[in-house]
């Protein structure tokens, strides 16, 4: 069975749009890097499809949709900028890009945006989806009876017959907060956590990770339970003041969603000498900067950039070449980030 561009991009420690940059002889790449990928890409037999990457101008022969959530939030720029660059290069071989976002996680909007694409005539769909029947239902629609290729990409979603999943082991990394926790505390102290949206599976599984690893290793750690911020930076500060106000003591704070901001209002409001410990996640402007000026120890990132980019690739492959995803998760790394690191 021939190559496929995500094994020549794996085998050579590069990214997708690099593989195909050097197979097509454009954009600048050090003559090293070319070399080795088209040997790799030799030794495992790829054949490009290159009378479909030139199309005639203006004549898009596949469509792909993409479906995301909480599109102000600052996470969502660096997806939006992988999705952008995975359009621009899809689109000399001849595919339309059809993206769909919503400000908030809706059931019932996420499912009008899918049968907007659908009605479209999309070929293959790339969606952080809601968890819930609704879209379990109609993601398995369109697997089953319309056979279009489904892949979930940031969140997933049991019961579904989608292809693949792109993106962080977010259960492994909530052990990998607890683990950095319990290095930062003395793996003793009272520990507060806090999501977004219970409805969210991301946040859902780094929180269980999280109190998994917790029990199972830090017995002294105790943890004062779950509360929900809804993503919004003044919930987060809201929780965080009222909880130092009944636990001075407070030991370390994991914030496992969005809202962040809402850290560094806190202890400015609260003006207080001693600070607990906190771990967030995602390698934003606005974190680095809390990073760099102490309001918090570490930073988990999840890769932003290609969870965008690998998803509409990976359709295309599965479009153009038939067959299913190489593997069931396709995981980004857990980055961990402090302010000597960035």
């Amino acid at each position: 069975m021939a190559g496929t561009i995500q094994q020549i991009a794996d085998l050579a420690g590069v990214s997708r749009g690099t593989v195909d940059r050097a197979l097509n002889n454009r954009g600048r790449i050090k003559p090293e890097v070319a070399a080795k990928i088209k040997e790799i890409a030799d030794e495992l037999g790829y054949q490009s499809n290159r009378g479909f990457r030139n199309p005639d101008k203006g004549q898009l022969k596949l469509k792909i949709g993409i479906v995301t959530h909480l599109s102000k939030s600052s996470f969502m720029i660096q997806v939006n900028k992988g999705i952008s660059q995975a359009a621009g290069e899809l689109r000399e071989r001849g595919v339309e890009i059809l993206l769909r976002d919503s400000v908030i996680i809706d059931e019932k909007a996420q499912l009008q945006a899918i049968e907007e694409l659908e009605a479209l005539g999309i070929d293959g769909l790339a969606i952080m989806p809601v968890e819930c029947d609704l879209i379990r239902t109609k993601i398995n629609q369109l697997t089953e009876e319309k056979h279009i290729p489904v892949i979930t990409f940031n969140s997933d979603i049991v019961g579904t017959k989608r292809c693949c999943f792109v993106g962080l082991d977010n259960r492994r990394s909530g052990y990998t907060a607890a683990g950095l926790m319990g290095m930062l505390t003395g793996k003793k102290g009272k520990i507060l956590i806090i999501t977004g949206y219970f409805t969210n599976s991301v946040n859902s599984l780094r929180v269980e990770g999280f109190i998994e690893e917790t029990k199972r290793s830090f017995p002294n750690m105790e943890l004062l339970g779950v509360q929900s911020s809804f993503d919004e930076a003044q919930e987060v500060e809201r929780i965080i003041e009222n909880t130092l106000s009944m636990v001075p003591d407070l030991a370390g704070i994991f914030v496992a969603s969005g809202g962040q901001a809402g850290v560094r209002q806190a202890f400015e409001k609260l003006n207080s000498k001693r600070r607990p410990y906190v771990i967030i996640y995602d390698l934003t402007p606005r974190n680095e900067k809390a990073l760099l000026e102490d309001d918090v120890d570490f930073l988990i990132d999840q890769e932003g950039y290609e969870q965008g980019y690998r998803p509409p690739f990976l359709l295309y492959d599965m479009i153009v070449k038939g067959g299913s995803a190489d593997r069931e998760f396709v995981y980004t790394d857990i980055n961990i980030k402090t302010k000597y690191n960035l």
